[in-house]
């Protein structure tokens, strides 16, 4: 009798084994907005859409949200650069906002896939994207120096931008010398070893409602036709 019941859970087991082993991970999602326009942002929609997408297309995925604008953390400071190089926390909201820089980047290691609204301020991102930035790029943490160089820690995983901007900075456009928008997000990315990057854009905004429109449309459509 007791061998019996010894190989039966010995069977039920290995099928619990083979079933887990069976069983996909979770795909997890981690969307960022960093525009300051709210409901009237172009780049929030179209990360709404693309993390829609992505959802639809890896069903049962988690999704991390970060609001840069609605949940900021400070921008570095001397108080931040004294932690750390190893002095102590002054006090309870630097002590805050260290572990909300901390839990951007444990965001970053537990995304498979991160879809990121980059609209054009003045040539380049928002405020509150370049404070995010300046909490992830960390050596020892995001990317590390070694005999070749800097090597980026943040490997296998897809990114999507969304980007979105008035003027018009492809092609052979007299602007695209000023574009510190795009070419920074994928330098900066790169620069941790996130190297798959997708771009949604939308550019041209501010030349008028049908050029907008068309912009949006052509964007949404993009998005439409990405596959997993």
């Amino acid at each position: 009798m007791i061998k019996a019941l010894r190989n039966f859970f010995t069977r039920i087991s290995a099928a619990l084994s083979v079933e887990q082993l069976e069983t996909p991970a979770m795909t997890t999602i981690l969307h960022i907005d960093s525009s300051i326009l709210g409901g009237y942002s172009v780049s929030r929609t179209l990360t709404a859409e693309i993390v829609a997408k992505q959802e639809a297309l890896h069903p049962g995925a988690r999704v991390i949200r970060r609001d840069l604008v609605v949940d900021a953390a400070m921008h570095l400071s001397d108080a931040h650069m004294a932690v750390f190089q190893g002095g102590e926390v002054g006090n309870a909201a630097l002590g805050q906002d260290l572990a909300t820089g901390g839990a951007y980047i444990d965001d970053l290691f537990a995304a498979d896939i991160i879809v990121i609204g980059a609209p054009m301020y003045n040539f380049t991102v928002p405020t509150q994207l370049k404070g995010w930035i300046d909490r992830v790029l960390v050596a020892g943490r995001t990317f590390q120096y070694g005999a070749n160089g800097p090597e980026g820690l943040v490997k296998g995983k897809k990114v999507f931008i969304a980007s979105a901007r008035g003027g018009v900075y492809t092609g052979d456009s007299p602007a695209a010398g000023l574009d510190h928008q795009e070419t920074y997000m994928r330098g900066v990315l790169a620069f941790i070893g996130l190297t798959d990057v997708t771009i949604i854009r939308a550019e041209g905004l501010a030349l008028g409602e049908d050029v907008k429109a068309a912009a949006v449309a052509g964007a949404k459509t993009q998005i439409e036709a990405l596959a997993a």
